[in-house]
Order: structure tokens, then C-alpha cells, then sequence
């Protein structure tokens, strides 16, 4: 069977416009999606060099393949199954920064970029005190962007239109801030400084698309019926929106708007990051860990489970939608999520939800519990469930270097997060007490913003309670107890 590459149209001499931090599933099934169609439309004329933001990546797949991958678009319309098959072309190729740096400084002075994009996980935009300019690459995602605009400001070059897809608030005015921290830190110059805010402009954004990746249990029944191997054929839903905070006029320089994705350009995206935060990302993480722990793979395996359902409904539109000031909005949106969630192609998986849980549940989960808590002046019964079986998805042991969890059914699955959440967890654990383990992560200061949540009252001993029946009684049957 021949590979993608070799039936793919593959286009020669298109310009590197973009640089892409970031090759995971999701931006390919999303940002490149929309730069593709903008390309074969002849709305837009430039191809993305794509950059791995960690030691381990797909570069050697993607530049097997000469950077085409399919991009299977799947989705139920009026009961019957639509499907829409794309031989993604827009990537060049991927650099692995790791052992070929220079290449990465290539692309950075080179007078073809205009734009740069990034997806590097809601860990990627933080500030490392450690990283150093002299470094090859810097271990953080803003460290390897200061030091390579750096280049291209002592090179003599424009400035680019940069835009982080990181699913952080705020993320394009948190990566500007930690960029000129490290100017600061690196010494790079007053003139770098004033180049960089006048001439390179940051928007914020917000995504939402489900993007289910790589179809392991179907890759065969797909590459037999497209005739063609690909090693990373990407799967989505066919919702999607990029909300963009900027000027309109910066939209020109990567008219992805012209193609008929759903990109918006506003001055304030308020409102979209809100509705698809704590509606979309928080439903995933209030029901995901449960239903992991308790014997799911798929989000669709808790919509065709009736106690799963019923509490996913009941937890959105009665502890998350009931904080909006615009009900209405936020309800129709719900509807629309509860829909997608419920697309039988769209294999969600649980424990991709459940990685880096910690950070996930403090930006998806945690605002509506205080927002809750400020409006009613009582804890969410059903969130505080969820805080419950976050904590006790955490409880683990170490074995073989690994810090493995039990399930319900006794099976073990790896806790994959910072090597500091995990020794937290394993330190709070380690007593088997509940009570003990409950205070400690409520109290850890470090996990929620700053704050204290034992102080939250009746917080403490709701969680405690939840944890203990969960461990008594089963998952399924503590979510049926608090809905009675």
C-alpha cells in the first residue's frame, strides 16, 4: 500500500509564512485545517514549518510523510452520518529543535514569516527562570519564542502576528508579559523591547473543536478504504470556532476568516472564552475523571449511560449555566454541547481529559464552584462531586518510576502530570486517609490561584463525604444518591 505522500498533491515553492509551535492533534484538525482550506480556495498562498515543543514528538512521522495527513471530519445530520475526508497539504515540514536548532533560527530571520502559532498544552505558556538565551533550544515554549525574535530583531526583520491557541485566559497578554520578563532577565536591549511592542502583535484567543485524534481502532477499516497509508489521520467533529481578540485589520495577514471556518475577530472575547470554558472544558472535566475511574473510555460511553447522563444535564444547567448573567446564550450553548458530546464518531477519550487534570480542573472547573458558592452561598452538591473524584483519581503509588492509580475494578492506569503535582499527590496519599488527603489539596494554595478553599464553608466536609462514598458505594451509585 503506498504511502499519503506519494498520492498526495503535494504543492512545491509556497512561501513559509507560518511557524507552528505545536504538532499535536488538535491544532492540526483546527488552525492548520482552516490555513489548508484557505490555501486550496486561493485565499491564501503559504505553508506552516512546524516546530516539536518537547524532546518527543511526531517530527520523523510528519516529514516521513512530506507533512500531508488526512483529516476526517465526522458528524450526525438529520440521523444519518456525515463524513468529510481531507488530504491535508499545508504543512512543509517539522523541525525538531532538539537536535537541529539551526534550522528553528533559519525559519526565524527568514523574510517569507509573517505569522506565528502555537499549541503547546494549558502548561506551555509559563515562565522558567532557568532558561538562558545562550540555550539550544530554551526548555519553555515563551523562552524558545523570546530567544528566536530576538534573532529576527537583530536581523533586521518585520514583526509578526503571533497567536497562541493555548486554552489559558488571557494567553495572548500572558505570553507578551512573560516574553518581555525574559528581556528583561536575558538583557536584550531597550531597542529589542521597543521593536517587539511596536511591531509584533499578540491577540488572545479562544478554540473549541473536539478533535478526537488518531483513530487507533479503526486506522485499518480507514487506510483499506482510502487506499493509502497515514500514520496521522487526524478525526474531529465538524463544530468549530476560533475567537480572536485584536484588530480586524490584523485578520489580512492570515485570512483564515474568508474560508467559511467559524473565526471571529472582537474586541472582547469575554464571553466566547466563558461560555466554552466553563460549559464545554468544565462538563469534561466534572464528569471525566468519574467516569475513567469508574470503567469509561469515551465520552460517549457516559452519554449512553443514564446515570452519567442525567448528571452531566443536571450539573451544567443547574451548577455551571446558572452563574451566566445571559441564560439564554448560555443555555443554548449547553444544548449544543451535550449534542456534540453525544456524537457516537466522536471518541473522546476519558484519560486524554484526565492529563494534567490538576491545572484543567482549577481553569474549568473551579469558577463555577466559587461563582456558585458567591451566588447561592452553598457548595454545588454536584461539582463538589466532581472535586471529590478528581481527588480520589490522584490516589496512587509509585511503581517502576511510574505513579499508577486503581480504578473501581481494580485494573491500574498511569497519573500522567507535572512531576510536582505528582509527588504532592503521592505525599497526601500516602497515610490512606481521606480526611488528611481532602485538606491538603484543598488547601494547597499552589493549585488554586492563591486561595485557601478549606476556607469555603461546608467545602471541606461535602468533598470528604463524597470521596468516602465513592470509596464505599461505587461512583454510579454516589451520583444517583446526590440526585435523589
Amino acid at each position: 500500500m503506498k504511502n499519503i505522500k506519494e498520492v498526495a498533491s503535494i504543492p512545491e515553492n509556497r512561501k513559509e509564512k507560518v511557524l507552528q509551535f505545536g504538532e499535536g492533534n488538535f491544532i492540526r484538525a483546527f488552525v492548520d485545517w482552516m490555513i489548508d482550506a484557505a490555501n486550496k480556495q486561493g485565499i491564501y498562498d503559504g505553508s506552516v514549518v512546524v516546530c516539536q515543543p518537547i524532546p518527543q514528538g511526531l517530527a520523523d512521522v510528519i516529514n516521513e510523510q512530506n507533512g500531508a495527513y488526512t483529516v476526517v471530519i465526522r458528524d450526525m445530520e438529520e440521523g444519518r452520518m456525515k463524513e468529510e475526508v481531507i488530504v491535508n497539504t499545508c504543512i512543509s515540514r517539522c523541525i525538531n529543535p532538539y537536535t537541529d536548532y539551526d534550522k528553528l533560527l533559519e525559519v526565524a530571520v527568514s523574510p517569507d514569516l509573517e505569522v506565528i502559532i502555537s499549541n503547546t498544552t494549558e502548561k506551555g505558556i509559563e515562565y522558567r527562570s532557568e532558561d538562558r538565551l545562550e540555550d539550544k533550544p530554551q526548555v519553555s515554549f515563551p523562552g524558545k519564542l523570546t530567544a528566536l525574535l530576538y534573532r529576527r530583531f537583530m536581523a533586521g526583520r518585520k514583526g509578526l502576528l503571533i497567536v497562541p491557541l493555548e486554552l489559558i485566559n488571557d494567553n495572548g497578554s500572558l505570553l507578551k508579559t512573560i516574553i518581555l520578563k525574559y528581556a528583561e532577565q536575558w538583557e536584550l536591549g531597550e531597542g529589542f523591547i521597543e521593536w517587539f511592542v511596536r511591531e509584533n502583535h499578540i491577540v488572545s484567543t479562544l478554540v473549541d473543536r473536539i478533535v478526537t485524534g488518531y483513530p487507533k481502532d479503526e486506522a485499518e477499516e480507514f487506510e483499506k478504504r482510502l487506499n493509502y497509508q497515514d500514520k496521522l489521520i487526524d478525526t474531529c467533529e465538524k463544530y468549530n470556532l476560533l475567537a480572536i481578540e485584536g484588530r480586524k485589520e490584523l485578520a489580512e495577514i492570515l485570512p483564515i476568516h474568508k474560508t467559511g471556518a467559524n473565526v471571529i475577530w472582537a474586541d472582547d472575547i469575554t464571553g466566547y472564552r466563558e461560555r466554552k470554558l466553563y460549559i464545554l472544558n468544565g462538563a469534561h472535566n466534572a464528569i471525566g475523571l468519574a467516569g475513567f475511574y469508574s470503567g469509561h473510555k469515551y465520552v460517549i460511553d457516559l452519554m449512553r449511560d443514564d446515570a452519567f447522563r442525567a448528571f452531566t444535564e443536571k450539573v451544567v444547567f443547574e451548577e455551571i449555566v446558572s452563574n451566566f448573567k445571559d441564560r439564554q446564550q448560555a443555555e443554548g450553548f449547553a444544548k449544543d454541547v451535550l449534542s456534540r458530546f453525544s456524537n457516537p464518531f466522536i471518541k473522546h477519550n476519558l484519560m486524554q481529559i484526565a492529563i494534567h487534570g490538576c491545572s484543567k480542573f482549577m481553569l474549568r472547573c473551579l469558577p463555577s464552584i466559587r461563582l456558585f458558592y458567591e451566588r447561592t452561598g452553598r457548595i454545588p452538591t454536584l461539582l463538589s462531586f466532581s472535586f471529590a473524584a478528581f481527588i480520589l483519581f490522584y490516589k496512587g503509588e509509585f511503581a517502576d518510576g511510574i505513579y499508577w492509580g486503581t480504578k473501581e475494578d481494580g485494573s491500574r492506569y498511569e497519573i500522567k502530570d507535572s512531576d510536582e503535582v505528582i509527588r504532592f499527590f503521592a505525599r497526601v496519599w500516602e497515610n490512606n486517609d481521606i480526611s488528611e488527603a481532602v485538606h491538603k489539596v484543598l488547601a494547597n494554595t499552589e493549585f488554586w490561584n492563591g486561595k485557601d478553599l478549606t476556607e469555603m464553608d461546608g467545602m471541606e466536609e461535602l468533598v470528604v463525604k463524597n470521596v468516602q462514598s465513592i470509596m464505599e458505594i461505587g461512583t454510579a451509585n454516589t451520583m444517583k444518591r446526590l440526585m435523589e
